[in-house]
């Protein structure tokens, strides 16, 4: 339990906490849809079951997907996958429209379940790829960091929602948070971090940093773009 005392772990618990509740917008989104057609009695209860298997099985594929990252190359094609989901981050779309509310309790349930299931990938890389900054109490943290994160997305979800509309710089910050831990999962991989250590360890300050202005950049670049042309459009 030393590692409670290690500033270390308290900053990788925070990265954990914080790009799980930017990238879990969504989710709370799906949750909102899917049980939107019931009665108000049933409501709550799809949202808590529905919540509470979606959690059990995120846990179980971060979990997966931590064991998966000490695989070499496995950590840069993460990496890369991270950078386009901080892009992502920061291009506005509409993907749950024509998400179907269900009339009974556990067709909710199962429609939470399943979106959350397909839309989990992203908060399934970037907290393994938070765990990795602190290897050596990874399962700790995702414990804790999911413990702590999930609840307050479940239950403050609406508050979180307006305070991202509000402040759009809190998506633009988990953005670059992305980009920072790609960075740090990139320098990391086992097929290139001796190589690192020995030769060129500046790169894990350099790397992290290029990775939070790389999609910072790239994805202001896009978002700007695509409003443009959707003003040309309807012009």
């Amino acid at each position: 339990m030393e590692y409670l005392f290690d500033a270390a772990f308290w900053l990788a618990l925070w990265k954990i906490m914080l790009v799980n509740i930017v990238l879990s917008g969504d989710n709370a989104v799906v949750i909102a849809l899917a049980s939107r057609n019931l009665p108000p009695q049933h409501q709550k209860k799809a949202v808590l079951y529905g919540s509470g298997a979606a959690i059990l099985l995120r846990v179980v594929l971060t979990v997966f997907a931590v064991a998966l990252l000490d695989m070499h190359w496995i950590k840069l094609g993460g990496a890369v996958l991270l950078i386009w989901i901080g892009v992502k981050l920061l291009v506005p779309e509409d993907e749950h429209g024509d998400l179907e509310g269900s009339s009974n309790l556990m067709g909710a349930v199962k429609t939470i379940l399943i979106a959350d299931f397909v839309m989990s990938l992203d908060n399934v890389i970037a907290v393994a790829g938070a765990a990795e900054t602190y290897p050596s109490a990874k399962l700790e943290l995702l414990i804790i960091g999911l413990a702590l994160s999930i609840p307050l997305i479940i239950f403050g979800s609406a508050i979180i929602l307006k305070v991202m509309d509000r402040f759009p710089v809190i998506i633009t910050l988990g953005a670059a948070l992305l980009g920072f831990v790609a960075g740090e999962m990139a320098v990391k991989d086992g097929a290139i971090a001796g190589w690192i250590d020995a030769n060129a360890h500046w790169l894990h300050n350099v790397v992290p940093a290029a990775g939070a202005i790389l999609v910072v950049v790239v994805g202001k670049f896009i978002a700007a773009r695509n409003k443009a042309a959707g003003e040309e459009k309807h012009a």
